[in-house]
C-alpha cells in the first residue's frame, strides 16, 4: 500500500518560508512606531512557518515614526502621498522596493499583508480624490499589487481576513499545495510525477473547482511531446488559481460522499449509516468538517485503500493546526 500524503513530509527540512508585513509580527514599524500584532501570526502560524518580515515604508527610508500616507486618484493607478506634505510622492520608490522584494523572496510559498495599509493593503485600500474627497472604490496597496503582479502564483492574504476559519484553511491549504509542488519540482519529477501529484490532489480541487480539476487533467493528459517544464509551469498556476475558490458545505459533502463509496463493501450496514448521517449533519452545520472526516480517515485505517490513502484532501495540513475544528 501507498504511505498516506502528509503535510509533515513538506516540513521534514524546516519551516515553509512566507513573508509577511513586519507590524504583524509585533515590530514597531508603524508611522507612529506601534505594531499590530497578530498573535495567530506570531505565535500559531510560527510553528510551521519561517516567517520573513517586510515593511516596505521602512525599506524605502521613511523612517520611524513618521508621516502617514494615503492613496489618491485613479483606483487602477492611484499615488501614495503624505498626508501632510501632499508633494511628497513615494509610489515609484513603494514599486522600486517591490521589485527589489520579488527578486530576494522568490522561493516564499505565501504571503501576509497588513489589511488596509497604503502600501501592504490587498483589498479596498481607503482611497481619495484629488480633491480630498473619499472615493467611493477602494484600490490596493502599491507595494501589495506590485509584488503580487511580479509573483502571481504565491498565496497572499490579508491578516485580518486570516480571522475567517475559511479563508484561513483556504490559505493555508494552499500555501501547502505550493510547498509541496516545489518539493516534488527539486527532487527532479518525471511526468509520470506530475500526474500523480494531480491525482493526489484530486479530491481538494474537487472541493474547490471541479470543472478546473477536469482542465488540469485534460492539459496534462495532451501534454506528450510537450517540454515538461513548461507543461509543469501551465499547470501549477492553473492549480492555484482553482484552489483560490473555498469550498462549500456543499462541495465537501460532495467529496465526503465520494470518498465514502470506497467503503461500501467494506462497512456494515450501521456503519455507512453513521456516516452518511455524519456527512448529513455537516451539510446542515450541525457538527464541524473535522467530525465526518475523522470517522473517514478512522474507516480506512481499518480497511486501507491506496488511492486514497494518498489523497492530500484528507490532511492538507497539519491536523494540529486544527483548521477543520471550524468549518
Amino acid at each position: 500500500m501507498q504511505r498516506t500524503f502528509q503535510p509533515h513530509d513538506i516540513l521534514a527540512n524546516g519551516k515553509i518560508k512566507l513573508a509577511i508585513s513586519g507590524c504583524l509580527l509585533g515590530q514597531e514599524v508603524r508611522f507612529n512606531g506601534g505594531h499590530k500584532e497578530s498573535r495567530l501570526c506570531s505565535q500559531v502560524l510560527s510553528e510551521y512557518f519561517d516567517f520573513t518580515p517586510v515593511c516596505p515604508e521602512v525599506g524605502i527610508g521613511m523612517g520611524i515614526p513618521r508621516e502617514s500616507i494615503r492613496l489618491v486618484g485613479d483606483p487602477h493607478d492611484p499615488q501614495a502621498v503624505g498626508t501632510v506634505h501632499r508633494e511628497r510622492n513615494v509610489t515609484q520608490a513603494l514599486k522600486d522596493y517591490a521589485d527589489q522584494q520579488a527578486d530576494q523572496l522568490g522561493d516564499i510559498c505565501g504571503y501576509i499583508f497588513m489589511q488596509k495599509s497604503p502600501s501592504c493593503g490587498v483589498e479596498r485600500v481607503k482611497l481619495y480624490r484629488d480633491n480630498g474627497a473619499p472615493h467611493e472604490e477602494g484600490a490596493m496597496g502599491i507595494y501589495a499589487k506590485r509584488f503580487i503582479e511580479r509573483h502571481p502564483l504565491v498565496p497572499v492574504e490579508e491578516a485580518g481576513r486570516l480571522n475567517d476559519a475559511v479563508l484561513r484553511e483556504n490559505f493555508i491549504t494552499r500555501v501547502f499545495a505550493l510547498a509541496n509542488f516545489r518539493a516534488m519540482q527539486a527532487q527532479g519529477f518525471e511526468r509520470k510525477t506530475l500526474m500523480q501529484f494531480h491525482a493526489r490532489y484530486k479530491y481538494q480541487l474537487m472541493a474547490t473547482a471541479p470543472a478546473e480539476y477536469q482542465s488540469l487533467g485534460r492539459l496534462l493528459a495532451q501534454s506528450k511531446g510537450q517540454p515538461l517544464a513548461e507543461v509543469a509551469e501551465l499547470y501549477i498556476h492553473g492549480m492555484m488559481q482553482a484552489l483560490k475558490k473555498p469550498a462549500t458545505r456543499g462541495s465537501h459533502c460532495n467529496v465526503l460522499q465520494h470518498i465514502s463509496g470506497y467503503l461500501k463493501r467494506a462497512l456494515s450496514g450501521d456503519e455507512r449509516q453513521e456516516l452518511n448521517e455524519l456527512i448529513e449533519q455537516y451539510r446542515t452545520g450541525l457538527v464541524p468538517l473535522v467530525v465526518p472526516l475523522t470517522l473517514l480517515k478512522h474507516h480506512f485505517r481499518q480497511h486501507p485503500h491506496d488511492y486514497i490513502g494518498q489523497q492530500a484532501y484528507l490532511q492538507p495540513h497539519p491536523q494540529s493546526l486544527a483548521l477543520r475544528n471550524s468549518l
